[in-house]
């Protein structure tokens, strides 16, 4: 079966390394606002059950957006240009054209499109019981999916006719065209049901449907690499290694932790424990960027454009504390689309509350975007250099760095503290014998290595302030590989 689409090295350098500008780091004036948004500063989303004891107020994380990926949210005007952080409602689409997106659900499982492909979710519902049951509906291209081990959620995939089961603690890709669809089983046992009957497919095996007749799948005891499938498996390996919530509080879900452990670190003032981003100085404010999404059901939803900013504007509150700026306290009720931004400085009484964004107020026209840029201050961004070098900035807060690719990075953000910017030169080794399915080098430079480099990363480098002398060498390493490879 051929491939959704011929990716080029290039552009999956560019993914994985400078990511995609969003709508809101467009030079755009700021929202206005004349009075409150009363839909929007509700705690909850209206529940509107289809059978007694089930809610519909669930939202899911559109977790990452690289390169043309767009999300059609309900708003009436159909597909629109995507950004990450952009909360997933029931109903949904979402499409890549020549781009990737992640999806991430409550529990920190995750599903992955390639290039050139859609899929919907026609269920997100909260049944009785506490149990997430969800449905994404693959209508095009190639799809992955990790779950976690967690047996409080319900995650099928439906392709067709035929639905796929998905258990806790699987893994799979799936691949649709309009003639045939391969259900490749990383890890796991799933069972498809058809109208045929209902076929069990194990760990390492490949299932054929014939889109055309409704036969009974060809089953090979074999998997057949794909180029994206280090791309996934450096991404499930994401989650996992840094998917502690220990020092979160009581936080209902486990979606972004993963981000706030790799981005950033608590530290003590003003009498308590903040989280602060790397890369963030005294002045840096959490609502100086990002944009308004207006949801018909619940008015305008604030979204950050940070790679983290997921569940500090969901849950928990920001404050200001004198000497070392912003930070984040985890606890109190979950926020969902009416996530209304708000900051609360503490031991000091100063004007920078007044830096809240207020929504637009009412529903955009017909001709305005549903996706509100909102620029208040000035928004650096960390980037990959012509000169293969990789430039922390400060302010950037995290914009621009690859999740997990770099190493730790506190190191970083302690030389830019001190210097006002860091480098590391980066660079893709040749392909080894570990490179799964003619991958490029690509991935070695970008995430993790191959197996046969014992998971650790190919980068290189130095940190080095503004005048490019007295470096801090630095050995750049991954996070731990887990073993590497698929499981």
């Amino acid at each position: 079966m051929k491939t959704p689409s011929v990716i080029s090295t290039a552009a999956l350098l560019a993914w994985a390394l400078v990511g995609y500008t969003s709508v809101a780091q467009e030079p755009v004036s700021p929202a206005t606002a004349a009075g409150s948004n009363a839909a929007a500063t509700a705690t909850t989303e209206p529940s509107t059950p289809g059978t007694a004891g089930v809610s519909k107020v669930r939202i899911v994380r559109l977790s990452e957006v690289k390169g043309q990926v767009q999300l059609d949210r309900l708003t009436g005007k159909g597909f629109e240009t995507a950004m990450a952080n952009l909360p997933i409602i029931e109903g949904a689409r979402l499409k890549t054209e020549d781009g990737v997106a992640e999806v991430e659900f409550e529990d920190n499982s995750t599903i992955r499109l390639a290039p050139n492909s859609t899929v919907d979710f026609p269920r997100l519902e909260l049944l009785p019981g506490g149990i997430k049951a969800s449905t994404v509906n693959v209508q095009q291209g190639m799809v992955y999916a990790s779950l976690v081990n967690a047996k409080n959620n319900q995650l099928t995939m439906k392709f067709g006719q035929q639905t796929v089961n998905l258990p806790p603690d699987s893994h799979v890709r799936l691949q649709v065209t309009p003639s045939e669809a391969n259900l490749a089983v990383m890890h796991g046992d799933v069972t498809v049901q058809e109208p045929t009957g209902t076929t069990m497919i194990g760990k390492n095996r490949t299932a054929t449907f014939n889109m055309a007749e409704q036969s009974q799948p060809v089953v090979a005891k074999s998997l057949v690499d794909q180029p994206l499938d280090k791309w996934d498996d450096n991404a499930a390996q994401y989650h996992k290694n840094y998917a502690n919530a220990s020092a979160f509080g009581n936080t209902p879900y486990s979606y972004g932790i993963n981000d706030l452990n790799y981005y950033g670190s608590f530290v003590n003032g003003c009498g308590g424990s903040l989280w602060r981003p790397y890369f963030a100085g005294a002045a840096w404010d959490p609502y100086g960027s990002g944009a308004w999404a207006y949801y018909p059901s619940a008015g305008y939803s604030w979204v950050s454009p940070y790679p983290w900013g997921w569940t500090p504007y969901h849950y928990g509150s920001w404050s200001f504390c004198q000497g070392i700026g912003w930070g984040w306290m985890p606890g109190g009720a979950w926020m969902g689309l009416a996530n209304t931004a708000y900051a609360n400085p503490t031991g000091f009484n100063n004007s920078l509350t007044g830096t809240r964004p207020h929504p637009p107020v009412g529903p955009p026209a017909r001709t305005e975007s549903t996706l509100v840029g909102v620029n208040m201050k000035a928004m650096p961004t960390s980037s990959l250099t012509g000169n293969d070098k990789f430039v922390f900035r400060g302010d950037s807060a995290g914009l621009g760095v690859p999740r997990g690719s770099l190493g730790k990075l506190n190191g970083f953000s302690n030389h830019v503290a001190q210097h006002g910017m860091a480098s590391t030169t980066v660079y893709a080794p040749a392909a080894n014998a570990g490179a799964r399915g003619g991958e490029s080098s690509m991935f070695s430079a970008a995430g993790r290595s191959g197996p046969a480099n014992s998971g650790r990363s190919s980068y290189s480098g130095s940190m080095q302030g503004p005048a490019g002398g007295g470096a801090a060498h630095s050995s750049m390493q991954s996070a731990p590989s887990g073993g590497g490879g698929r499981r």
